[in-house]
């Protein structure tokens, strides 16, 4: 999620709004045998505060890109037995410094090599789910993905699920364990095979281009996915109580230890204007207010619990001066 402090600057200026969120790669097992295990995709959507427990998060995150580095090295040896020779520096390069390699970065390796024609190619005939080169990582059980997200105030909803041997039965089972939606919009509009599963159990309904620059006709463009206003709102409606109740968590916790570490993790996703040339501590209060405004709505701040978060912030400003 490193990226979203800047997305959320470069929304501002040009009064764009983002919600912050992060696409989770997991397993989904049937637990009869690992040949029925299968990847699902969750995505976790966070209010502009961000998520609560940022430290777990972060470490359950980590988790999955330390995997990914073992995943890419697997699949490049699994190439190199098929007798289409890379090496690790390509994939790295391709990669960035310190980015936890992802198969379009071996796909995209394999093309420089020669060994494919185009990225599509590469994915079609080696990088597939469950293709000759392609690896598994750590992934997390989707279940315990779900009950994390919604642990660490996020909404969790259930990506691309066209894409899944058994659509039902992933769907049946993480709404035991709190699923909040699926994706049922694509660039073709919406699919009511899926929109019908939302209803039966009672999930919101979303859409995504599913973007990630593979390039070829299979893959829609950003923005390309009109979703209508009306699953907007229904969204945000069940999206904007579980925000509160993570910043509430969030501003709790400083009040209860207004330490600069615990300050540092609310400006996480962003820097406050006010504090320049001055101690982050020592003007917590004016930063947090500023960010209440741009995080909550009127009725929100108004809140009775809010308010007395806010007095206790305030006396932590004065004490501070």
């Amino acid at each position: 999620m490193s990226g979203i402090p800047e997305a959320l600057e470069a929304a501002r200026r040009f009064g764009i709004k983002i919600i912050p969120g992060v696409e989770i790669s997991t397993m989904f097992s049937q637990g009869r045998d690992s040949a029925s295990d299968e990847p699902v995709h969750i995505l976790a959507y966070y209010s502009s505060c961000g998520p609560a427990k940022f430290d777990q998060l972060e470490k359950f995150l980590s988790s999955i890109r330390d995997g990914r580095f073992l995943r890419a090295e697997n699949m490049i040896s699994k190439l190199n037995k098929l007798k289409l020779p890379l090496k690790w520096e390509q994939v790295e390069k391709i990669a960035g410094e310190g980015v936890a390699p992802g198969r379009l970065h071996v796909a995209r390796a394999m093309v420089e090599a020669g060994h494919v024609e185009n990225l599509r190619q590469a994915f079609s005939r080696y990088l597939y789910d469950g293709g000759p080169a392609y690896a598994t990582g750590s992934e997390p059980l989707a279940e315990e993905t779900v009950q994390f997200i919604r642990e660490t105030g996020g909404v969790a909803v259930l990506a691309h699920p066209w894409a899944l041997k058994d659509p039902i039965a992933v769907v049946r089972r993480l709404k035991e364990v709190g699923l909040h939606g699926i994706e049922a919009y694509r660039s073709d509009g919406k699919l009511a095979a899926y929109s019908d599963l939302a209803d039966a159990y009672d999930l919101l309904k979303l859409g995504g281009s599913d973007f990630h620059g593979r390039g070829g006709k299979q893959e829609s463009e950003v923005g390309s996915v009109s979703l209508p206003m009306l699953a907007v709102h229904e969204f945000l409606k069940v999206a904007r109580p579980i925000w509160c109740r993570a910043i509430r968590e969030i501003l709790e916790n400083y009040a209860e230890n207004p330490s600069e570490t615990n300050l540092q993790l609310i400006m996480s996703f962003g820097k406050p204007k006010v504090c320049r040339g001055i101690s982050p501590v020592s003007c917590s209060g004016d930063f947090i207010s500023r960010c209440l405004s741009s995080w909550l709505t009127n009725d929100e701040r108004r809140d009775a619990e809010f308010e007395a978060i806010k007095l206790k912030l305030a006396a932590i400003s004065v004490s501070q001066r």
